[in-house]
């Protein structure tokens, strides 16, 4: 074995190696965040839709009473013509 051979490929692995930084580096940097108006804007408009009910009591508590109450009807030209309507709609697609 010879010995110079691993001298010289140690020393090809030293020399690829980072010099070491002498002394503490001191962190000076830091971070900031920057929001457009827009993604402001964004922000407002979801913290509307969040806080808003899923449901508008004001139109389903008429329904609700007259399906509990035994009234409700429903016409079957009315739902055949709505159910038209919506398959020509996704039909022009």
């Amino acid at each position: 074995m010879r010995i110079e051979s691993y001298t010289q490929v140690q020393q090809l692995y030293n020399a690829n190696k980072p010099a070491k930084v002498q002394g503490k580096m001191k962190a000076s940097v830091s971070d900031q965040i920057h929001i457009s108006s827009i993604g402001k804007d964004i922000q407002t408009a979801k913290n509307a839709v969040a806080a808003a009910d899923d449901i508008r009591e004001e139109l389903t508590a008429p329904l609700k009473a007259s399906i509990a109450n035994g009234t409700y009807q429903v016409s079957g030209e009315s739902f055949a013509e709505k159910l038209m309507r919506k398959y020509e709609e996704i039909e022009s697609l």
